[in-house]
């Protein structure tokens, strides 16, 4: 097989990310404590937060802390203070002190696609918090370069391609979003690999495009290494 060009995102797809803003938003159910809202409609109310300020704020802990906080002082039944404040901002805060937990698979996956196509982690949302967990990652070795984007969408896509010199025909997006990572990168005229996570953000899950000779699904990480 040709020389590969290998875009390959970052939160779940190489390591945990979700699961722990899914454990900081049922801690933030608890410590808002609504008495007629149950978690479902306290998250619907959280979802049409966050896509009003994506925009302006983009992804990562410190835009999902300002969304929380956003949201308890719509919802809160209570009177409160600085403190109770302050305690919505520790539970976002949180998060970025979880250890990286990379995903089952995945180094040697890497050490055995890196010895044969050109490796990039392509990820979006804010750059030295994305930058930091790769270095605690300890996956560095493995690429032959990283890119941070405000939004993956197709002119980023484009742009990646056209700045690196990469074959569009011969550059495919590796992750587990539909709405970042296969559509766009299909729309940009590259090829797309889905690989599924049971924790995937829910505003990033959209229907998946039907199989084709531009687009594959596989079942976990480590099945790319039968593919390349």
């Amino acid at each position: 097989m040709e020389t590969q060009y290998l875009l390959i995102d970052a939160d779940d797809t190489l390591w945990e990310n979700n699961v722990y803003f899914e454990r900081a938003f049922d801690e933030f159910v608890d410590f808002l404590g609504h008495s007629r809202l149950a978690p479902d409609e306290v998250r619907e109310i959280l979802d049409e937060i966050e896509l009003d300020n994506v925009a302006q704020h983009g992804y990562g802990s410190k835009s999902f802390g300002r969304n929380l906080l956003q949201c308890f002082e719509r919802l809160a039944e209570r009177t409160y203070a600085d403190h109770d404040l302050e305690n919505v901002i520790q539970i976002a805060d949180r998060i970025m002190h979880h250890p990286i937990d990379v995903i089952v698979g995945v180094r040697d996956t890497l050490e055995y696609l890196t010895a044969r196509h050109h490796l990039t982690l392509f990820t979006k949302g804010h750059s030295e918090e994305q930058l930091l967990k790769f270095e605690r990652s300890s996956l560095g070795p493995y690429f032959h370069g990283v890119e941070v984007v405000r939004e993956k969408d197709a002119a980023a896509y484009r742009e990646i391609v056209e700045r690196a010199q990469m074959t569009p025909e011969r550059t495919w997006m590796v992750g587990n979003s539909p709405k970042s990572d296969i559509h766009p990168a299909l729309e940009a005229g590259l090829r797309a690999v889905f690989v599924p996570h049971q924790h995937t953000w829910s505003l990033e899950i959209v229907d998946l495009p039907a199989p084709s000779e531009r687009f594959h699904m596989v079942d976990c990480f480590a099945d790319l290494s039968r593919m390349f």
